[in-house]
């Protein structure tokens, strides 16, 4: 099952593309509060991959990585999502303390463009397991959408 999550954004279709697309845009909001991006590399094209991290406050990095499927500017993202090590080898979340994650989700994320220039965002992301991992992606996706609404 899928966890999906749709926000509206004060902010037209292309500044929320950007916040997405450009490396330097993702450093100010990805991760959940208060966690930092310290590392976002981004091949952003079809067949590119992407390399996160996140470090929580008390200093523990989180890495992702995944591979860019789909990509149609100003409306639509598909990627795989995966944990990673730092060096972007794919990783079970177990190793970040978390169990019943897969090794690999879908996330795909629509843009669409409202009246009064702005922006119906919606992610999806899955196959998700249900329970507290659930409930822990959907609040850490929550919170980081929150950071990526105050940079806009």
């Amino acid at each position: 099952m899928n966890l999906v999550i749709t926000r509206e954004l004060n902010a037209p279709v292309s500044r929320v593309w950007e916040m997405w697309s450009v490396p330097s845009e993702m450093m100010k909001w990805w991760g959940p509060k208060p966690f930092t991006a310290p590392v976002i590399k981004s091949d952003f094209r079809v067949g590119g991959k992407y390399h996160y991290c996140m470090r929580s406050p008390e200093g523990q990095d989180f890495w992702s990585t995944g591979i860019y499927k789909e990509i149609v500017p100003m409306k639509k993202i598909v990627c795989t999502d995966s944990f990673s090590d730092a060096e972007g080898n794919i990783v079970s979340a177990e190793q970040y303390g978390m169990k019943d994650f897969p090794l690999e989700m879908t996330v795909t994320i629509d843009f669409e463009e409202m009246e009064g220039g702005k922006t119906k965002m919606t992610i999806s992301q899955g196959p998700h397991p249900e329970g507290e991992m659930k409930k822990m992606a959907t609040e850490g996706w929550s919170t980081s959408l929150e950071k990526l609404a105050e940079n806009l």
